[in-house]
């Protein structure tokens, strides 16, 4: 007898605990036994060996493909810069020439009022001067091309000139003075753009700096500035960068971007662009989250043409970057401290501000700590339709960075409070995603429902189901409706737009 009062198994009873028989499918198990010609497969008949299973649509090469594809990667040599030669090494090669001797004989003062056409015409007998002197010749083309990078030198950004004209670039990157990385169509690729030194390199970002009042040294080694096209631009200067200065430039397009044109992209369908556009127009609360370089802001520019031309709509960035296409808006920015630790101004401290200056909508550009707090008052405070952007994976995940954001400030509010408080703030989350293949997608559109006991409530609207890979390595998906009522549906309807907003979520 055991201590539980039942008697121990013996003989050819019911095997003890721990030596259950193999599972097997059906009804009518197949015994085998040692004279079987066919032996039981590995693992019992319910988990059979995996290079049996079928798996269905897979190309029967696709492992021995990925296998190779890693034993690349392996065995790959690592380039840390790519030496410009040929035509452009040798007109860079006369710029160093030339440029101390032309220096001398032009008074800076002057050559600053000048635009670079007019600063053109001003240096060509100069140039024609000192090619004497050097006793260089150069032919029609090479005269043109000396001509540009000395005035890009001197009045531009040097070596970045060539890439910031460039509409295929969408990102620079330069890790010191010998190492540019830029993206095209999404796709990251080495460019043959170096600078002379890392003195060189310093003066173009200080350049870059100085045009928005902000400064980099080793006193303040961290900067965000902005170009005069409105791309966003991050300095990093040594000691923090150990390859020297570092820079990253996020253009934008000269073209505003709308939702239509997203649609075009393939970054979403018909219906969710409906859905979006009247999101925009009827007053909703957006977060707009994704992963960094997913396309936020591109999506918040594209959203904020929906807005009543009527409305003043006032945004507030670190660094502004958003360029919205309406007549009545007004941009604010923050201001760092100074040396010594005062007179900073905080994204926070601008929206108090702005609740004080009438606006209709409040957009920020972006929420990273305690002011997600101000911005959902703002959003009880009757400013409906405000919008923001925030880094995050998932909707869900959304939610919950806003709750961690409000927490991380100095505001003694219990978790259930700020979770209803979000639940009640907010009507729409946009997710969207920069897939493996380059291509930006909006991948979810969810609602905020509201609270059920302290968790938030949320259903999506649409969503983005991964299907396959093409040859070419390009994402193959569809845009699914889930065919539920929305429950913004209400907002919607103020606005006369609730007949094509349920047709566009059914």
């Amino acid at each position: 007898m055991s201590a539980f009062g039942k008697r121990n198994n013996s003989g050819g009873g019911r095997p003890s605990f721990g030596v259950a028989r193999p599972m097997t499918g059906g009804t009518s198990p197949v015994k085998h036994d040692a004279k079987t010609a066919n032996p039981p497969p590995p693992g019992g008949e319910q988990f059979p060996p995996i290079d049996t299973l079928d798996v269905p649509n897979a190309p029967p090469s696709a492992p021995s493909d990925a296998m190779n594809r890693l034993s690349e990667r392996a065995n790959s040599v690592n380039e840390t810069g790519v030496r410009s030669e040929g035509f452009e090494a040798s007109v860079h090669k006369i710029k160093e020439q030339v440029l101390p001797r032309l220096l001398e004989r032009v008074d800076p003062e002057a050559a600053s009022t000048l635009n670079k056409e007019e600063l053109t015409e001003e240096f060509r007998p100069i140039i024609m001067e000192v090619l004497a002197e050097l006793k260089l010749t150069l032919n029609r083309r090479e005269q043109f091309a000396l001509e540009k990078v000395l005035v890009d030198e001197l009045l531009g950004f040097g070596p970045l000139e060539e890439l910031l004209a460039d509409p295929d670039v969408s990102d620079i990157m330069v890790n010191g003075p010998y190492q540019t990385y830029i993206e095209k169509k999404g796709k990251l690729m080495l460019a043959p753009t170096q600078f002379r030194d890392e003195e060189h390199l310093f003066q173009i970002a200080q350049r870059i700096v100085n045009q928005v009042g902000r400064r980099v040294d080793q006193t303040t080694p961290l900067a965000d500035a902005r170009l005069k096209d409105g791309s966003r631009v991050n300095v990093i200067v040594p000691p923090l960068s150990l390859r020297g200065t570092a820079m990253s430039i996020r253009k934008f397009s000269e073209k505003p971007i709308t939702l239509d044109m997203l649609k075009g992209f393939g970054s979403m369908n018909e219906k969710m662009c409906t859905a979006l556009k009247i999101a925009g127009a009827s007053r909703m609360n957006v977060i707009i989250s994704g992963g960094t370089g997913s396309g936020k802001t591109t999506m918040l520019n594209a959203m904020s043409k929906m807005i009543d031309p009527g409305e003043r709509v006032l945004t507030i960035e670190d660094a502004a970057e958003l360029r919205l296409q309406q007549p009545h808006w007004l941009p604010l920015e923050t201001r760092p401290p100074n040396l010594e630790g005062d007179g900073a101004i905080t994204i926070g401290d601008l929206v108090k501000n702005a609740l004080r200056m009438r606006p209709d909508r409040i957009i920020l550009g972006e929420i990273r700590g305690a002011e997600c707090f101000d911005l959902l008052a703002a959003m009880n405070t009757g400013h409906d339709g405000s919008m923001c952007t925030l880094h995050a994976n998932s909707p869900r995940e959304c939610l919950a960075r806003m709750e961690n954001m409000i927490l991380m400030g100095d505001i003694k509010i219990p978790k259930e409070a700020i979770s209803r408080q979000i639940a009640e703030s907010i009507d729409l989350v946009v997710q969207v995603k920069r897939l493996r293949d380059g291509s930006r997608r909006t991948t979810q559109i969810t609602e905020v429902i509201g609270m059920e006991g302290d968790v938030i409530v949320t259903q999506d609207l649409f969503k983005f189901n991964y299907l396959d890979e093409d040859t070419d390595g390009n994402i193959m998906g569809e845009y699914a409706s889930s065919g539920l009522r929305p429950y913004t549906l209400e907002k919607a309807k103020q606005f006369g737009f609730d007949q094509p907003y349920l047709e566009a979520c059914l």
